[in-house]
C-alpha cells in the first residue's frame, strides 16, 4: 500500500473512532507559529515553513494559527542569502509564539573566508541568545538554523540534527546527533539540509494538528515527506 493511502486509510480510522491522532485533538485556541527572519537567512529554509503552516491554518479547523514572519529585533527589510528582499512585519514576542522556527543560511563561510550574514552572526548576537536561551517556547531549528540553537545553549544533551557539513559542530556543543531527517526531542525539533523545512513543517503540523490536516497539506503540496521522524 503507498504510504500516502496509508496515512490516509489511518487517520480515517482513528478519527472514526473517535481517537486523538497525532498532536491529539485541537487545543482551546490556535498554536502561534512565528518564523525567525534575518539578514542572510536562506530562502527555501524559511518559506518552507510559511507555506506549509499558512496552508494547514487553512485547513485545520482553527487548530494552527497563520504563521507570523518576525525578526531579532525591530520590524523592517531583510536581504536573504539569494537577494530576495523580505519585509517583516514584526520583532520576535516569546510570549506571542507557542514554536518558534528558526531557519538557516550564511552557515558555511564563502571561499575568500570572509564571514556573511546569516546564522554565524545570530550565534555571535549575545543579547538574542540570551533571551533565546531563557525561553519555554518550543524551539523547531531547520539546517543550518539548528546551530544558533545549539549556541545558545539549547541543544546541549539533547538529540538534533542539522546540515551535513555542520553535524561535528553540532556535536562539539554538546548534542546527540541523530542522522535522521526530522528529530523531534520534545521541545526541541531538528531538520537536517536545506529541504527538511518542508518535513519539519509538516511534522510540525501533523503533532499539533493530526495527520489528516497533514495529509490534506501534502496533497496539495504534492510532496511526500521524506524518511522517519525520530523521537527521543
Amino acid at each position: 500500500m503507498q504510504r500516502r493511502a496509508f496515512l490516509r486509510a489511518s487517520a480515517g480510522i482513528a478519527a472514526s473512532a473517535g481517537t486523538a491522532v497525532a498532536g491529539g485533538s485541537p487545543a482551546a485556541k490556535p498554536v502561534r507559529f512565528q518564523v525567525l527572519m534575518f539578514e542572510g537567512v536562506e530562502e527555501q529554509d524559511f518559506i518552507a515553513p510559511v507555506e506549509v503552516l499558512g496552508l494547514a491554518a487553512k485547513l485545520s479547523a482553527g487548530a494552527i494559527a497563520p504563521p507570523l514572519m518576525v525578526t531579532t529585533g525591530a520590524p523592517g527589510m531583510i536581504t536573504c542569502t539569494y537577494q530576495t528582499r523580505v519585509e517583516v512585519p514584526g520583532g520576535w514576542s516569546p510570549e506571542l509564539a507557542d514554536v518558534l522556527v528558526v531557519p538557516g543560511g550564511g552557515y558555511h563561510l564563502p571561499p575568500s573566508g570572509q564571514p556573511r550574514p546569516g546564522v554565524r552572526k545570530l550565534m555571535r548576537d549575545k543579547e538574542f541568545l540570551g533571551r533565546l536561551a531563557g525561553v519555554r517556547t518550543t524551539l523547531a531549528g531547520i539546517c543550518t538554523g539548528v546551530m544558533v540553537l545549539a549556541a545558545a545553549g539549547r541543544a546541549r544533551g539533547r538529540t538534533a540534527t542539522t546540515h551535513g557539513k555542520a553535524k561535528a559542530d553540532l556535536a562539539a556543543h554538546g548534542a546527540t546527533v541523530v542522522n535522521a531527517r526530522v528529530v523531534d526531542d520534545g521541545d526541541l525539533i531538528t531538520g537536517g539540509g536545506v529541504t527538511s523545512g518542508l518535513d519539519v513543517a509538516l511534522w510540525l503540523v501533523e503533532r499539533y494538528a493530526g495527520a489528516q490536516v497533514a495529509l490534506a497539506a501534502e496533497e496539495i503540496l504534492e510532496y511526500e515527506r521524506r524518511g522517519t521522524v525520530w523521537h527521543a
